[in-house]
C-alpha cells in the first residue's frame, strides 16, 4: 500500500546514522526524575512511549553539562556526574530497542541558572550585569524585586565550560546515545554568547558576530574531537528572538550560515524562553496558527546547505508532509504533541491520521511540571502513568459499569472501561454528549477541542 505521506516517512541520514523517518521527538524537559535527579523508571517509560510511537529520534531535554554553575531547575539530569551510568544507559536502551535514535539535549543556563543563583548567590554569563531574580526555576514566576549579580565568565571558565559540553557528549555516546543536541536557543548560555544584547564583551569572545560565535563553534569542535566526525550533532537555535531585547531573523540567518557545515542538523525554533512577551512564541499557544514558526526555518534553509528542522505548533501530518515536500524543512520536531499522542507517527504511517489526538496547546503540561515536576496532558491520561500502563493487567471479572455524565471526563471514562472489557452504560441528562465541548466548539481558536 502506497504511503499517504511519503516525504514524511522517507529515511534521512545525519552523519553516518540513518533515521527511519522525518519526525523527531524534541526535548520536553527532564521531569519524573528520582531524588538524585537520575532517570527514574517512570521517566524511562515516558521516553520509551515516544519511541514505541514511531518517532525517528527521541531527545531527553534539559541535561546539565555543569551542575554547579548552570542549573536552571532542581530537576535536571547532571551529565557531569559520571558515576551515574546505569540509569542513563537504561533510558537509552528503552528508546533504541524500538528503532529510534536516542539523543540528549546539552544545556547550560548561564545568567538564567536560577537554581545555581539560589545556591551561590550569583550566576555566570558572558558579561557582568544585574538581573531581576525569579526563584523556583520558572520564567513565568514574577520577580519579588530582588536582583542577582551576573558575573562575567573568565577566559579559563569559558574554556572549562566548552570542555564540559564535549565531555557530556562523550558521556552520552558511551552510554549508547546516537546523537546530541546543543541547546543554542531560547536564552540559555550558548545563545547569550551569540546575541549582542547579552554579550557585551570586548575580548575575542564578544563584539563582532564572528567573535560571539566563537563559543558555540568551539563547543561543536570539542564534541567533534571527543566523539568523532561521524557522531551527529544537532544545534538548536532561535531563528529570531522576536523581541527588541534579542536578535532578529537577519542575524539568525547569519548565525545559521556560521553553523553551516559544522553540525549535522540546524534545529530552528524561535523566541526567548526568558523574555515573558515571547515565551508564547517559543511555546505557541492555542491562539497561534498551526506551524506558526515554520517561516523561520524556511527562510534559514534558503541560506544554508546543512539540513534544517522546524518545531512549534505541529500536530497535523498533512501539514508536516507539505512542509517537507515543499522544501521548507527536512525534519519536523514535535514537543507537546508527543504528550498528546506519542503514536502520531505510527497512526500517520498506517492511514489512521483521523485517530490522532492533536495537542490543544493549553499549557496543562507546563503548569503541572511547574507545580509537581511531573508530566501530565489534559487529553492523554496515560501521560504521567506510563510505567503503570506497561504492566496493565486485564480485569479478573467483567463488570457492568455505569458512568454518570457524558462530558469530556465521562466519555473518556466510558471508553477506558470499554477498552478494559467491561460492559458500559453511559448516562447523560441532556440530549447530546460533549458537555462543555458543545459550547467551546463555536470558539475559533479552540477548534482542536
Amino acid at each position: 500500500m502506497a504511503l499517504k505521506f511519503p516525504h514524511l516517512f522517507e529515511p534521512i541520514t545525519l552523519g553516518k546514522t540513518v533515521f527511519r523517518n522525518r519526525i523527531f521527538a524534541s526535548p520536553t524537559g527532564f521531569q519524573n526524575g528520582d531524588h538524585l535527579n537520575l532517570p527514574s523508571k517512570e521517566l524511562i517509560a515516558y521516553y520509551e512511549l515516544k519511541a514505541l510511537g514511531g518517532a525517528a529520534a527521541v531527545t531527553m531535554g534539559d541535561c546539565l553539562v555543569d551542575s554547579k554553575n548552570g542549573r536552571v531547575t532542581k530537576v535536571q539530569f547532571p551529565l557531569d556526574d559520571t558515576n551515574q551510568k546505569g540509569p542513563l544507559s537504561s533510558l537509552c536502551k528503552a528508546i533504541t530497542r524500538h528503532g529510534a535514535v536516542a539523543s540528549l539535549e546539552l544545556q547550560h543556563g548561564g545568567m538564567y541558572a536560577r537554581t545555581t543563583g539560589e545556591q551561590l548567590g550569583y550566576v555566570w554569563g558572558p558579561s557582568a550585569t544585574m538581573l531581576p531574580f525569579r526563584p523556583g526555576g520558572s520564567p513565568q514566576v514574577k520577580s519579588d524585586g530582588k536582583m542577582i549579580e551576573v558575573r562575567e565568565m573568565s577566559e579559563e571558565m569559558i574554556e572549562y565550560t566548552i570542555s564540559r559540553f564535549g565531555d557530556a557528549a562523550l558521556f552520552a555516546k558511551e552510554r549508547g546515545f546516537g546523537m546530541v543536541m546543543i541547546h543554542g536557543g531560547h536564552g540559555w548560555l550558548v545563545s547569550q554568547f551569540m546575541s549582542s544584547k547579552t554579550n557585551k564583551r570586548k575580548d575575542r569572545w564578544g563584539g563582532s558576530l564572528e567573535n560571539r560565535m566563537r563559543f558555540p563553534l568551539a563547543i561543536i569542535e570539542d564534541i567533534r574531537k571527543k566523539c568523532g566526525r561521524d557522531f551527529p550533532i544537532e544545534f538548536r537555535m532561535s531563528g529570531s528572538e522576536c523581541n527588541p531585547a534579542g536578535y532578529d531573523l537577519d542575524e539568525g540567518i547569519r548565525i545559521a550560515q556560521m553553523l553551516d557545515g559544522k553540525v549535522d542538523l540546524i534545529h530552528v525554533s524561535a523566541g526567548n524562553h526568558e523574555i515573558f512577551d515571547v515565551f508564547f512564541i517559543t511555546h505557541p499557544s492555542m491562539f497561534h496558527e498551526d506551524g506558526c514558526n515554520v517561516k523561520y526555518a524556511a527562510e534559514i534553509k534558503k541560506h544554508v546547505k546543512t539540513p534544517v528542522a522546524t518545531v512549534g505548533a505541529l500536530s497535523d501530518p498533512a501539514m508536516m508532509e507539505e512542509i517537507i515536500a515543499s522544501g521548507l524543512a527536512v525534519v519536523v520536531e514535535l514537543g507537546r504533541q508527543t504528550l498528546a499522542d506519542p503514536d502520531l507517527p505510527i497512526k500517520a504511517r498506517t492511514g489512521r491520521e483521523d485517530e490522532i489526538n492533536q495537542c490543544l496547546r493549553c499549557y496543562s503540561c507546563f503548569s503541572e511540571c511547574d507545580a509537581t515536576c511531573h508530566f501530565l496532558c489534559a487529553i492523554n491520561p496515560v501521560i504521567g502513568n506510563e510505567y503503570e500502563a506497561k504492566f496493565d493487567l486485564s480485569p479478573k471479572y467483567k463488570k457492568k459499569v455505569l458512568v454518570a455524565g457524558g462530558g469530556i471526563s465521562g466519555m473518556q471514562a466510558a471508553l477506558t472501561c470499554a477498552e478494559r472489557g467491561h460492559e458500559v452504560i453511559l448516562c447523560e441528562k441532556t440530549a447530546e454528549l460533549g458537555g462543555i465541548l458543545l459550547c467551546e466548539e463555536q470558539v475559533p481558536f479552540k477548534k482542536k477541542l
